[in-house]
């Protein structure tokens, strides 16, 4: 039994060259657009864990010396994200280190109207590790438009204003050139005095009674503020658009985190 003539339509189910050279560069530019957006997506994502972990060494200070009535100091330095490792540390751009240090004998050691001199590490005691955090720029963010004095809301432009002093904001870890530097601390501390791998020229104090001051002057001022925005390599990412703003009070310390 014969069977039923195959007929040919004229037409082939398999796609032309020309088509899939289409399609491949419909994908194209599919992908080249939403690289961008990825990209942006995990930068939001790194400078919102940043703040995270900004936010939680300054609560962790201030609960500590309140608890354990002592002075904590929080130091922040930012090393060459190429150059991360050496001994003593290359400052630079795109890795940021945070130390939190405690007076062993509750005082607070130095007489905050006298020149400026490193705190004895001797005197010091390290409260839990370094922290190290890649990717990142410490950066001196402008004052909002309209803020809130209050700082009431969250909302980048509502945030509370940082107090200027004679030309310089003193009192933003981001500024580059503050007023004046006092007391900074190495690390590590400790009786044996080790060599310095860091110095922390760049700290916030809090005190057993709920202040919170800066040492570019150890005044008392209604808010102090850590700028932070992401960073390539040892670059700034200035052109990003991932910022954040951490700020505590300086009376009974409270942080609150202000995205952009």
């Amino acid at each position: 039994m014969k069977s039923a003539p195959q007929w040919d339509s004229g037409f082939s189910a398999a796609f032309s060259l020309l088509e899939l050279l289409v399609v491949m560069a419909i994908i194209l530019v599919m992908m080249a657009l939403a690289v961008p957006a990825f990209n942006s997506i995990k930068a939001g994502g790194d400078v919102t864990k940043a703040a995270y972990e900004v936010s939680g060494a300054l609560e962790t200070a201030a609960t500590y010396a309140r608890a354990n009535n002592t002075y904590v100091w929080v130091g922040f330095f930012e090393e060459d994200a190429l150059a991360a490792g050496t001994t003593p540390a290359t400052a630079g751009v795109g890795r940021l280190v945070i130390s939190l240090v405690y007076s062993k004998d509750g005082t607070q050691i130095i007489d905050p109207a006298a020149s400026g001199q490193n705190i004895p590490p001797a005197r010091l005691a390290q409260l839990g590790k370094l922290i190290k955090i890649d990717k990142m720029h410490f950066s001196d963010l402008p004052n909002p438009l309209s803020p809130d004095p209050k700082g009431a809301k969250t909302d980048w432009d509502q945030r509370p204003a940082v107090v200027s002093t004679n030309g310089f904001v003193a009192y933003r870890i981001g500024q580059s050139t503050p007023n004046a530097t006092k007391f900074p601390f190495q690390y590590p501390v400790g009786s044996a005095t080790p060599a310095a791998q860091y110095i922390f020229t760049k700290t916030i104090r809090f005190s057993p009674r709920g202040e919170t001051v800066m040492n570019t002057s150890y005044s008392t001022v209604p808010w102090l503020e850590v700028g932070l925005q992401t960073a390539r390599g040892n670059v700034a990412d200035t052109a990003a658009s991932n910022v954040v703003a951490i700020q505590v009070t300086g009376i009974n310390p409270q942080v609150r985190i202000y995205r952009k």
